[in-house]
């Protein structure tokens, strides 16, 4: 029978019931799983359909992992910035550290070698700080921070734990200017070690010094050592001053050109010795005359004055 001319389907128009086609695929589904549960028979089937099934899972997938690569990446990125921002701190940190270290590490080697040299002198020595170098730029000059409150006294050597620096030439109550020995107006009196010459050695206003009047047939050889020859009673015999560098022999002239450098870190080290002044030996004392005991009932002549 027919509705407005629709005609119905042929699956409700013959076939059984559909209470019967019910029964019949609960039934069937209650088989298979009896069937799987008991005896496996379904695991091929399963198989197969995970199979076919794969390609189509990992599609859909794709976009979910990748918005959680995504993510991911971005936070390794920031993780990756913010890490080496604080490596490059501290980097910058231990720098300084490994900068002030080396700073400390010379300088208490030059202290050590400082020490070593006053326990090999003779004479007192002070040790002293070099505050700053004189504002004058034609001079060699450099600040100490020991002064008259310091039994610092005019004339004075100063010297490191390599030779001979300067002298003091000007002392205040709590500091002393240094006239160094690369200064024009500096002189000092050295001989050469090797043989024996004596000389004047005297600043050359640039880092370096010269010898001074000696002709050119002076027994003198480049890389000869020069050291003082405590004749100004001021330096002591025997300290290093300068090393001979170049030699100009000119025969049109009396006297020959002797650059030397110096030998002590003139304009490099912070730290220095200030020589005191040797003390003449006390006079030796004269043997005392004895006097002998007269004997009974003579008179012993004394000495006359």
């Amino acid at each position: 029978m027919s509705v407005a001319g629709h005609t119905p389907p042929p699956f409700f128009k013959r076939g059984l019931a559909p209470l019967a086609k019910l029964s019949f695929f609960i039934a069937l589904s209650l088989v298979f799983l009896v069937a799987d549960l008991r005896f496996r028979m379904l695991e091929p089937a399963r198989l197969l359909v995970a199979s076919a099934l794969w390609p189509l899972q990992k599609a859909v997938m794709l976009p979910v992992e990748g918005a959680g690569e995504a993510g991911n990446y971005f936070s390794d990125v920031a993780n990756l910035q913010r890490e080496n921002a604080e490596l490059r701190e501290r980097q910058l940190a231990q720098a300084n550290q490994l900068l002030r270290q080396t700073h400390l590490d010379n300088e208490n080697r030059h202290l050590r070698a400082l020490l070593e040299m006053q326990e090999r002198l003779d004479a007192p020595a002070k040790a002293a700080e070099i505050l700053y170098h004189a504002r004058d730029p034609y001079a060699r000059r450099i600040i100490i921070d020991r002064g008259l409150t310091h039994g610092i006294d005019n004339g004075q050597a100063v010297i490191d734990d390599l030779g001979v620096i300067g002298q003091v030439t000007r002392v205040f109550p709590m500091s002393s200017e240094v006239t160094l020995l690369t200064d024009k107006n500096q002189a000092i009196p050295v001989l050469v070690a090797r043989s024996g010459l004596r000389a004047v050695l005297a600043g050359a206003g640039s880092g370096a010094m010269e010898l001074k009047f000696l002709p050119a047939n002076a027994d003198v050889q480049p890389g000869d050592t020069l050291v003082t020859s405590g004749l100004d009673g001021i330096y002591l015999p025997g300290l290093p001053v300068a090393k001979v560098t170049t030699i100009d022999r000119d025969n049109s002239f009396s006297f020959a050109r002797f650059e030397c450098e110096p030998l002590a870190g003139v304009e490099r080290h912070g730290q220095v010795l200030v020589l005191g002044k040797l003390e003449p030996p006390p006079p030796p004392e004269e043997p005392k005359e004895e006097i002998k005991k007269p004997a009974k009932g003579r008179a012993v002549a004394r000495p006359k004055p």
